[in-house]
């Protein structure tokens, strides 16, 4: 039984990597800003430990990283920016160094090893480099884009009426993954160290047209649903690195060898689009408030 530490516990990755490790019989340390949020209150009811930490705030991860084994690291340039973002990764990896622990998982984005241009795969891709010259064992995971991305949003906007607002043409492929995948790849990665250490993996369970995708989630959602296609420009004058990403799929695509990650690792449980769909509750999340864009 392992000691395990996760970031970001309270968020789609980390919440479903702290589900998966506990599931899988491991001690989880939550770590959260929000120690009181009912996320936090969740994890506690599932057997974790959660702890107050803040990538602002070394000392309080020095303490919740005492005595750990292992960590699960995720960072996200939403809450501010990329510089944020990266400089926050490199003082988690700072601190994991320090606590000298036994292996880290971190999590970053398919092809941010490739020079894509996007920001925030940019600033991913520093912490990586941080990690990697840290002296830590170390891993790798990089998602493709979120299934869970599409039940919020513009996304949920739009079916509200009828459609499936995209910055992609309908017949570009991309691949995606559920944050349950990700979570248990991870946990898989903790559970398989010496496999693991020292690989960078691209990640995703389904490859699916926004044309399909539409056609997808009509049949969860009972309603009609057509794919509409979002101008780059518009994206531009929200987010340019949002942009720069749709951009990106469009041009060089996401390519991951999807095929090949369910043969190898089929322990993960992969969901295709329309599984991850249907097991929505579209009933509760179309009746809620639209979100204010």
């Amino acid at each position: 039984m392992l000691t395990i530490a996760v970031t970001g516990a309270t968020g789609a990755q980390g919440g479903a990597t702290a589900r998966a490790l506990l599931a899988a019989g491991h001690r989880v340390r939550a770590l959260t800003r929000r120690p009181g949020s009912p996320a936090a209150d969740t994890l506690r009811g599932l057997g974790a430990e959660v702890h107050r930490a803040d990538f602002d705030d070394r000392a309080s991860l020095d303490e919740a990283l005492a005595g750990a084994d292992s960590l699960f690291a995720v960072t996200t340039p939403f809450e501010a920016d990329t510089a944020v973002e990266a400089r926050q990764g490199k003082t988690i990896v700072d601190a994991a160094a320090a606590a000298r622990l036994g292996h880290v998982v971190l999590t970053s984005a398919a092809h941010a090893d490739r020079g894509t241009g996007v920001p925030h795969y940019e600033s991913k891709y520093l912490v990586e480099q941080h990690l990697r010259a840290s002296g830590l064992p170390w891993t790798v995971i990089a998602p493709a884009a979120f299934m869970d991305n599409y039940a919020s949003g513009w996304t949920l906007d739009g079916l509200r009426d009828g459609s499936f607002a995209w910055p992609m043409p309908a017949d570009r492929p991309l691949t995606f993954i559920s944050a349950d995948d990700i979570g248990a790849f991870a946990a898989l990665a903790f559970q398989r160290r010496d496999e693991f250490t020292g690989r960078r993996i691209d990640i995703a369970s389904d490859e699916r047209t926004p044309g399909q995708v539409a056609e997808s989630l009509a049949a969860a959602t009972g309603r009609p649903v057509t794919h509409q296609e979002v101008p780059l420009a518009y994206v531009r004058t929200r987010s340019a690195d949002l942009a720069a990403m749709f951009e990106y799929f469009t041009t060089s695509g996401l390519d991951v060898d999807v095929a090949g990650l369910r043969r190898e690792y089929p322990e993960v449980g992969w969901h295709s689009f329309t599984e991850w769909a249907d097991a929505q509750d579209w009933t509760m999340l179309l009746a809620s408030a639209p979100a204010h864009q």
